[in-house]
């Protein structure tokens, strides 16, 4: 990659100023390395798309930060995306530990919170349903379910964007609707 580091580093200056065919250009030179030190870090093919997907957007925003003389683009920018990965690990076992000890709780009250009025059947079977999904998207229902959370707020608390809150949310909801369908 030595000989393209001059075209990087043009390239991140152009995208400094908004040209966004020069990001483009940027994209396609780098994101398949970025993706790889992404994909090593979170170990899982989706997530590693998020992180890429946001790596890239704060390219965009930093692309003005760069100077040459700290070091490569290349680096400058594998290091954004190894950040960006560390912090969503870290946020997945953040939230992995807050609902391990409150779970049973959480699953109660996102249940119905009137837990009179619920079927104890009912709620065993949201309990398996919610089981199904994996942490991450269970914990984003239910802070949006239970806690009340907005997918903003969501975004912002696992640094994904709203869209991809969105997504979770919908192909969570619609997991446990066919889950709990199920006989």
């Amino acid at each position: 990659m030595q000989e393209h580091e001059p075209d990087l580093t043009r390239l991140l200056a152009q995208t400094a100023s908004g040209n966004r065919p020069a990001f483009h250009q940027l994209y396609s030179a780098v994101s398949s390395k970025l993706f790889g030190v992404v994909l090593r870090i979170v170990r899982d093919r989706a997530i590693a798309e998020d992180v890429l997907q946001d790596t890239f957007l704060r390219i965009w925003r930093k692309a003005a930060d760069y100077d040459p003389k700290s070091g490569r683009p290349v680096t400058w920018m594998a290091a954004i995306a190894r950040n960006a990965a560390i912090d969503v690990v870290r946020q997945r076992q953040t939230a992995r530990n807050r609902f391990a000890d409150t779970d049973e709780d959480s699953l109660e009250a996102l249940a119905d919170p009137d837990a009179d009025a619920v079927h104890p059947t009912d709620r065993e079977a949201l309990r398996r349903c919610l089981g199904t999904l994996e942490d991450e998207q269970r914990t984003v229902v239910l802070l949006a379910y239970q806690d009340g959370y907005s997918r903003e707020e969501l975004a912002e608390r696992f640094d994904r964007p709203v869209g991809t809150i969105k997504t979770w949310l919908h192909r969570s909801l619609a997991r446990l609707k066919e889950c709990l369908e199920r006989p």
